[in-house]
C-alpha cells in the first residue's frame, strides 16, 4: 500500500491495537470459501472465514468499559508506557454487520466505506482465516497464480479497495509476545511496507512513546515505532484506476523498526520500499484498457489473475516475473502493453522493467535496492498472509493510484498521469461525505498450485 496510512484509524469509535481480550462481545468471524486449483481444472473448497483487524476495534479496560484510546490520544493514566498498557487493555470482540459494514455469503465479501450505527465507521481491513480460525491462512504464491473477482462498480475517485498479501506471522504474534494475548482471532501482527507507525500495539506493547496525533484525522495518531514486512499488492483499484506493485523489504518477516529505519526522516532510508515497482495500466500509457466501458469494463463484476512465475518452474525456483490476465464476460483479456519511450512494450514486472521504469520517471530504484523480486519472492516462499481492505487517504487523497502525481509536476512528464480523477479529487471530507454508500466486492478466490501459461 502507498503511502503511509492515515486510513487505520479513521473511524469515530475508541478504535487501537490491544493485545488482552474484553468479554463485552462475542467474536465470531464471518465465513469466507476460497478454492484451491489444480491445472487440469479440479477445485476444492476450503472453510475459512475473515477477522477484523485489531485497530478498528474498541479498546478498554480489562475490567470495564472505559476507554484506554479516544480520539487520537491514549488515557495516560492507563497507558503510561508500553508494556502497563498492554496490561490494562483489552480488546473486544467485533459487530462484523453493524459496527463495520462488512458481510460474507458463501465466497463473497463485501467491504461497506462508511456504516452509520451507534458510531460512525469508516474503511476496514480483514485478514483471512485458516479453517480452524484460529491462525490467518499463509499462502506460499511460487510458482502459482492467484484468482479473485471483483467488482468496483460502486468504488469512485478517492477510494481504494485493495486486496494483497503481507509477510505477517500466522498466529498474528500470538507465540512470539507473552504481553499479546489476543492473537490472530483479533486480528493483531499488522506489518507492510510502509513500516506503518499508526499501529496502536506493536510486538505486544503499546506504541505510546512518541505518540502524537495527526492534526488532519480526529482518530489517528503515529508513534515511536512502525511495523514492516515485505507486501505484494495485488490489487489497489477504484473504477477510474487500479496497481498492482511488490514491495520488498531487507528485512525477514514482520519487524518493529523506529526511527530512520521506518523512514522517518528519509522516505528511502527505511528496510522497506515504500513505492514499490508498479504496473498501472494508464500511468504505463494505455489511457483506454481500464474503466467504464473499456476494454476491462469497471461497471461490471471480472476476474484478476496474477501469475508468479520463477526462474526454474518450481515453487523452489527464485521469482522473475508477475504476469496479469483478466477475464470479462468469458473472454480472456490480456494485460495492457507499455507505452512509454524508454520502456520496452512488455505487460508483466520484471527487474528490468522496473530498472526501466525507474530511470524513465526518475524515480528512485529502492525497489532494486531492497532486493528486487527475488527478495519479495523470498517471502512467498515461507507464506503470507491474504489482507483485505476499503480506504481513503489522508495523507495524498489516493491521487498516487488515479490522478496526477505529484500534483506539482508536468502531466504530460511519464509517469505523472495514472488515472482520470480530478487533482481536486480524493479529499477524504468530500470522499466520506460524497461516497457515503460505496463498497467493494471480493469474490471467488483461489490459488492454483502451478502456473498454467
Amino acid at each position: 500500500m502507498f503511502p503511509f496510512k492515515a486510513l487505520l484509524a479513521l473511524t469515530t469509535l475508541a478504535v487501537a491495537y490491544a493485545q488482552q481480550v474484553g468479554t463485552q462481545t462475542a467474536e465470531v468471524h464471518p465465513k469466507l470459501s476460497w478454492e484451491t486449483c489444480t491445472t487440469s481444472g479440479t477445485c476444492t473448497s476450503n472453510a475459512g472465514s475473515v477477522v477484523l483487524d485489531s485497530n478498528w476495534r474498541w479498546l478498554h479496560t480489562t475490567s470495564g468499559y472505559t476507554n484506554c484510546y479516544t480520539g487520537n490520544e491514549w488515557d495516560t493514566s492507563l497507558c503510561p508506557d508500553g508494556a502497563t498498557c498492554a496490561a490494562n487493555c483489552a480488546l473486544d470482540g467485533a459487530d462484523y454487520t453493524g459496527t463495520y459494514g462488512i458481510t460474507t455469503t458463501g465466497n463473497s465479501l463485501k467491504l461497506n466505506f462508511i456504516t452509520n450505527g451507534a458510531n460512525k465507521n469508516v474503511g476496514s481491513r480483514v485478514y483471512l482465516m485458516n479453517n480452524a480460525d484460529t491462525e490467518y491462512q499463509e499462502f506460499k504464491l511460487l510458482n502459482s497464480e492467484f484468482t479473485f473477482d471483483v467488482d468496483v462498480s460502486n468504488l469512485g475517485c478517492g477510494l481504494n479497495g485493495a486486496l494483497y498479501f503481507s509477510e505477517m506471522d500466522a498466529d498474528g504474534g500470538l507465540s512470539k509476545y507473552p504481553t499479546n494475548k489476543a492473537g490472530a482471532k483479533y486480528g493483531t501482527g499488522y506489518c507492510d511496507s510502509q513500516c506503518p507507525r499508526d499501529l496502536k500495539f506493536i510486538n505486544g506493547v503499546a506504541n505510546v512513546e512518541g505518540w502524537t496525533g495527526d492534526s488532519n484525522s480526529a482518530n489517528s495518531g503515529t508513534g515511536e515505532y512502525g511495523s514492516c514486512c515485505n507486501e505484494m499488492d495485488i490489487w489497489e483499484a477504484n473504477n477510474n484506476a487500479a496497481a498492482f506493485t511488490p514491495h520488498p523489504c531487507s528485512v525477514d518477516g514482520q519487524t518493529r523498526c523506529e526511527g530512520d529505519d521506518c523512514g522517518a526522516t528519509s522516505r528511502y532510508s527505511g528496510v522497506c520500499d515504500p513505492d514499490g515497482c508498479d504496473f498501472n495500466s494508464f500511468r504505463m500509457g494505455d489511457t483506454s484498457f481500464y474503466g467504464a466501458g473499456l476494454t476491462v469494463d469497471t461497471t461490471k463484476v471480472f476476474t484478476v489473475v496474477t501469475q508468479f512465475l520463477t526462474s526454474d518452474n518450481t515453487t523452489t525456483g527464485s521469482l522473475s516475473e508477475i504476469r496479469r490476465l483478466y477475464v470479462q464476460g468469458g473472454k480472456v483479456i490480456q494485460n495492457s502493453q507499455v507505452a512509454i519511450a524508454g520502456i520496452d512494450p512488455v505487460n508483466s514486472i520484471t527487474d528490468n522493467f522496473c530498472a526501466q521504469q525507474k530511470t524513465v520517471f526518475g524515480d528512485t530504484n529502492d525497489f532494486a535496492s531492497k532486493g528486487g523480486l527475488k527478495g519479495i519472492g523470498a517471502a512467498f516462499a515461507k507464506g503470507v498472509v491474504l489482507v483485505m481492505s476499503v480506504w481513503d487517504d489522508y495523507a495524498a487523497n489516493m491521487l498516487w493510484l488515479d490522478s496526477d502525481y505529484p500534483t506539482t509536476a508536468d502531466a504530460s512528464a511519464p509517469g505523472v498521469a495514472r488515472g482520470t480523477c480530478a487533482t481536486t479529487s480524493g479529499n477524504p471530507p468530500d470522499v466520506e461525505s460524497q461516497e457515503a454508500n460505496a463498497s467493494v466486492i471480493f469474490s471467488a478466490m483461489n490459488i492454483n498450485s502451478s502456473v498454467s501459461e
